[in-house]
């Protein structure tokens, strides 16, 4: 038995575990469902057939996704989380190479060298913003651009990606936190048949553990990716769940406001170290990783460019008191 070289060299990606109080490493959303909206969903749950399929391409989910955008169900596709779409976008169009800007999300790095595809990366200036991209857009298979990018937590100027899609070449417009940003460019999908947008449930509707993502484009991009996209792959109970939601969005927007509202706390109060943000998290530059963990508060050390920092997703008003407690104690000791 031959194990391929391409996976001898992986890394499997791993996340701290433990007995922790406060959890504040994976951007996720502090609220869960509340109890009566949870029973609402268990209640409908009770009537999805077990020993059946669900739908091919989940079309009552993409239904509403389009519906709620504004766009047609045949500009939409769902996947399982928008992993699974990275997946299948750098598997449909031809090139030799991807571009992307970091520090940013990891998995277009990693579903790139999982499919031996040459990566270029153009970084982002001091400023976290993008740089000469449309330089390596020629024979590019896509263009990643995340905004609000994963971890700095700004976006990216409407110019500059307009400047990117006119190249021609394919661009991924990862929008994951873009409920936590003033605007959205996911109607330049009506303009731009070579743009893609990537979101999630994970983040502002709180259903990171139900592994939800879908992507907006072309009627002709969304079909070719169904072409390969394999059958039956987001769950009967993932899929009701998410159209669920998506009927009690004023309750997901009174999260957003409050989870904007917590970070902005959190940043007026460190704004010497802490970098503006339109996402759910921030970024310091306080080498606080290890204090924090000892004190039980688990946040993201970062490395490489940003060794040195840490990611802090916003929690609820209790853990944000604690952390904004325990940064001060490591202010007055170390600084």
């Amino acid at each position: 038995m031959k194990v391929s070289e391409i996976t001898k060299e992986f890394k499997p990606y791993r996340v701290l575990e433990g007995d922790y109080k406060i959890w504040l490493d994976k951007n996720e959303n502090p609220f869960d469902i509340p109890a009566e909206i949870k029973e609402e969903i268990l209640e409908e749950l009770k009537n999805v057939p077990f020993n059946r399929y669900p739908h091919i391409t989940a079309d009552p989910l993409r239904e509403r996704i389009a519906e709620f955008l504004g766009f047609e169900k045949e500009n939409v596709i769902v996947g399982n989380g928008s992993d699974e779409l990275i997946s299948l976008i750098l598997k449909l169009f031809e090139g030799d190479h991807i571009v992307i800007s970091s520090p940013t999300f990891g998995m277009y790095d990693f579903f790139a060298k999982l499919e031996g595809i040459n990566l270029v990366d153009v970084p982002l200036d001091e400023s976290f913003k993008l740089q000469n991209v449309e330089d390596y857009a020629e024979n590019a298979k896509s263009i990643f651009i995340c905004s609000p990018n994963n971890p700095t937590g700004n976006t990216q100027e409407r110019e500059k990606i307009i400047s990117v899609l006119e190249t021609g070449a394919p661009v991924v417009l990862d929008e994951a936190y873009i409920e936590f940003a003033e605007s959205s460019n996911v109607d330049l999908v009506s303009e731009y048949d070579n743009l893609i947008v990537l979101r999630t449930f994970s983040k502002a509707f709180g259903l990171a553990g139900i592994r939800v993502g879908y992507a907006v484009a072309s009627k002709e991009i969304i079909d070719y990716l169904h072409r390969i996209k394999t059958p039956f792959a987001l769950n009967s109970l993932s899929m009701k769940i998410a159209e669920l939601m998506l009927d009690h969005y004023d309750l997901i927007r009174r999260n957003i406001n409050y989870i904007i509202k917590e970070r902005e706390r959190i940043y007026k109060e460190f704004k010497d170290y802490a970098y503006p943000s339109e996402a759910n998290f921030l970024l310091m530059r306080l080498n606080a990783y290890e204090f924090l963990l000892d004190r039980g508060i688990v946040v993201r050390k970062l490395g490489g460019r940003l060794d040195g920092h840490i990611r802090i997703t916003i929690g609820k008003k209790e853990e944000n008191d604690e952390l904004i407690k325990v940064l001060n104690e490591f202010l007055e000791e170390d600084y």
